[in-house]
């Protein structure tokens, strides 16, 4: 099988020839920007071409070559604006937190404060991220209707998110320009995000006052929110639909470490319909892209109303998070959702660490979990964060590429 076809396959729910790795094709599954230029670095790369693409993570576009020598099945059909509304159209050289040079979005143009932290500013000079001046992540700081209390306010302050026609022709430029000389699977992050949107917009204790007390007002939010949702989808499916293999929503984060965020009657009430509304959109629109949900946490008990809303991909599988565990996640859920992650606790384990056998042992043994019968593309929880040695990434996805060489051996004997 080619990559495209493997992960079709297990897509489909069907056996793939051999176990399907991903590596930074998505942006709960990249490399943090300086972690990316170590493992460059130890590998004997240059640095020079690395391209910061996701400002508020600062993750790393991860370029083919690397792709490759990690088995990489599958690429991100990059957006033009995926973080802040800055574009990725043009690249400069700029400097990372940890001083390494590398490429830049060309309109990135943080402003440093009195205090020392970067901001990023919008046209009217309004903070809309900022990132502490020892820290690597930018935050949001644009609660835009934190200060909503009625319903005629919140008519009066929403905005309702939209696609032009040039990040249309973009996506449609690079899905091809994938999708045609590459034999990769595409997946394009759509965001698209319910529960996490609104703490992003009315700021997370507000929102979790209005989803209890205030449901009228979250109602028509979520409800208009959707609509808007699905038209740019529609949008999006009319000009990529063809070309990509899975639309990624969210991130959506539902829970916390020890529990979800809110209760199943909660989320049944006031979020799985919208979910449900965008996420069957997608299924009827274009039953051959698949709809993947990124959403951390322990989340184990919402898992039947997320694959009953639509939900057909789940990642990152955060197997630290209480009651997360991998064996009775795919005892139970392996037959209605292809996991995608859970490959290396870099939490609970490979950060508790230096022990590079104990890290091949614990991939290893999680690949002895997730991957029999099927459904199930390899990846850690979530980003490899900055703070990794290139030892210990080159480590787990050896540990991936060993259990791929081993079928293959089995298959040609």
């Amino acid at each position: 099988m080619t990559s495209r076809e493997r992960i079709q396959a297990v897509l489909n729910h069907e056996m793939p020839d051999r176990l399907p790795i991903d590596f930074g094709a998505h942006r709960s599954s990249g490399m943090g920007a300086a972690g990316y230029n170590r493992l460059k670095k130890y590998l004997g790369h240059s640095t020079e071409t690395t391209k910061l693409y996701d400002i508020m993570q600062q993750l790393a576009y991860p370029e083919a070559f690397m792709i490759d020598r990690f088995g990489g099945d599958i690429v991100q059909v990059m957006q033009l604006k995926p973080s802040f509304g800055v574009r990725c159209d043009r690249w400069k050289c700029g400097e990372l937190p940890c001083g390494d040079l590398s490429m830049v979005p060309y309109e990135f143009h943080p402003v440093v404060n009195q205090d020392g932290d970067y901001e990023l500013r919008n046209e009217a000079g309004v903070c809309i991220a900022k990132r502490p001046k020892d820290g690597i992540y930018y935050d949001n700081m644009n609660y835009f209707l934190k200060d909503v209390d009625t319903l005629e306010e919140l008519k009066e302050k929403m905005v309702l998110p939209v696609i032009t026609e040039e990040e249309l022709d973009f996506l449609e430029v690079q899905a091809k320009e994938l999708y045609y000389n590459t034999d990769k699977a595409l997946l394009l992050h759509v965001g698209c995000a319910v529960f996490e949107e609104g703490q992003q917009e009315f700021g997370f204790e507000n929102f979790y006052y209005n989803l209890a007390a205030e449901k009228e007002m979250i109602h028509y939010w979520a409800d208009h929110m959707t609509d808007a949702y699905c038209v740019m989808l529609d949008r999006i499916l009319d000009r990529v639909g063809k070309y990509i293999d899975v639309a990624m929503f969210g991130g959506d984060d539902l829970g916390t470490q020890q529990a979800a965020q809110i209760s199943e009657e909660m989320y049944r009430e006031m979020i799985k319909p919208y979910h449900k509304k965008i996420y069957q959109f997608v299924r009827k629109k274009d039953p051959t892209v698949k709809v993947g949900l990124h959403c951390c946490g322990a989340i184990k008990k919402l898992l039947p109303d997320l694959i009953d809303a639509g939900v057909q991909v789940l990642n990152p599988i955060q197997i630290s998070a209480k009651g997360m565990d991998p064996k009775e996640l795919k005892e139970r859920f392996g037959k209605d959702l292809v996991f995608w992650g859970g490959g290396a606790d870099m939490q609970g384990f490979v950060n508790r660490t230096e022990d590079l056998q104990e890290i091949y042992r614990h991939v290893r043994e999680l690949l002895d979990i997730f991957a029999p019968e099927g459904n199930y593309i390899f990846a850690p929880v979530h980003n490899i964060l900055d703070n990794v040695s290139p030892e210990k990434v080159v480590t787990i996805y050896q540990a991936a590429l060993d259990y791929r060489k081993e079928q293959e051996e089995r298959e040609s004997v």
